[in-house]
């Protein structure tokens, strides 16, 4: 999952709703770093989390 994001892309997180939109900050192997708007930045490890891409048309 990890090799689809890169930074820019905004996710969410499945397990997470109430953090809301996030943008990738940063990707460096499993471990991507991510601005959330209602959680802030999190450390998140693609091994264990796969973050769900949000397509450019799905955004606010």
């Amino acid at each position: 999952m990890a090799d689809s994001l890169v930074p820019g892309v905004f996710v969410r997180h499945p397990a997470e709703p109430g953090w809301g939109l996030g943008q990738v900050q940063s990707v460096i192997g499993e471990r991507v770093t991510v601005n959330f708007e209602n959680a802030g930045k999190r450390l998140i490890n693609a091994a264990v989390v796969t973050l769900e891409r949000v397509d450019e048309a799905h955004r606010p």
